[in-house]
């Protein structure tokens, strides 16, 4: 069983030490032992020591509250939800005590490092609907990305192609020849700056959402996102360092309530350039 964990969990945890601790149990409570045999489709249960999370000091604004939903303006650096070295520093965490809603949870994925829109159902009871309206890509999402201008690139245009993310890779990469599964269209709204140092703000309206998709999109055109950690090459980034946040905003989004049938349509109020 401890190779099992080993394999499974991140290197940050202390396996060795918290199974010769007794801190593994199964579900009837017993203690999990390092030479215990690998046990198919049963649970094991731990509790890992958190470690003194820097905080993120950007506000979360709250677009929007009522009985079912809440939408949040996030800022970079901060987890959507708590998960490896992120947990009180998580909208999730954060959220469900400044609003006393114990059930609060996401409806949609958002990178640590992005900042821009989340939805977040108040109830489980709320969760099924909303979250069918992302499986159906029935929300029409709009980011904004600060990229290096290039003067020969003929915009608007349509990125498509196959994205495939291996577990254990940090990045995506794209598979020639392959069924598409990423579409992308691109728009340059407006130029900041001069000369070499100019930057371009895109319009990215993505119809499908694969991980990685718009930074791997700009990446493949030769116009990277400003201050990407990823792409085109990774780089030795503390996890703790804000100075510098990834500069792509999640920006808009529309839908049509599956409850009540309205409309709806929600924006940030963060705009490009993100400080850090």
């Amino acid at each position: 069983m401890g190779g099992w964990l080993r394999d499974r969990l991140p290197e940050f945890v202390d396996v060795t030490g918290m199974l010769a601790d007794g801190r593994f149990v199964d579900e009837a409570g017993r203690a999990v032992h390092d030479d215990d045999p690998y046990r198919p489709h049963t649970f094991v249960w731990f509790h890992r020591d958190l470690r003194d999370e820097p905080e993120v000091t950007a506000p979360i604004h709250v677009v929007h509250q009522d009985e079912r939903l809440v939408v949040v303006d996030k800022p970079p650096f901060l987890s959507s939800i708590p998960r490896g070295r992120h947990v009180m520093q998580s909208v999730v965490v954060r959220m469900r005590a400044e609003l006393d809603l114990p059930e609060l949870s996401p409806l949609h994925r958002l990178d640590r490092v992005t900042s821009g829109l989340l939805m977040l159902a108040t109830e489980q009871r709320w969760r099924g609907p909303y979250q069918t309206l992302f499986e159906r890509r029935a929300v029409d999402k709009t980011y904004r990305a600060l990229a290096p201008v290039r003067d020969d690139l003929d915009l608007p245009l349509v990125v498509r192609n196959h994205i495939r993310k291996e577990r254990g890779s940090w990045q995506a990469q794209v598979v020639p020849d392959a069924p598409v599964n990423a579409v992308t269209r691109i728009e340059l709204e407006s130029v900041v700056g001069d000369g070499p140092e100019a930057r371009g703000i895109y319009r990215l309206t993505p119809s499908t959402g694969r991980t990685h998709q718009l930074r791997v999109h700009l990446n493949g055109l030769g116009i990277p996102i400003v201050d990407d950690p990823l792409y085109p090459l990774v780089r030795d980034v503390d996890v703790d360092d804000f100075r510098h946040p990834l500069q792509l905003l999640a920006g808009e989004v529309t839908f049509t309530d599956p409850v009540d049938g309205a409309t709806r349509r929600f924006e940030s109020v963060r705009r490009l350039p993100l400080t850090g």
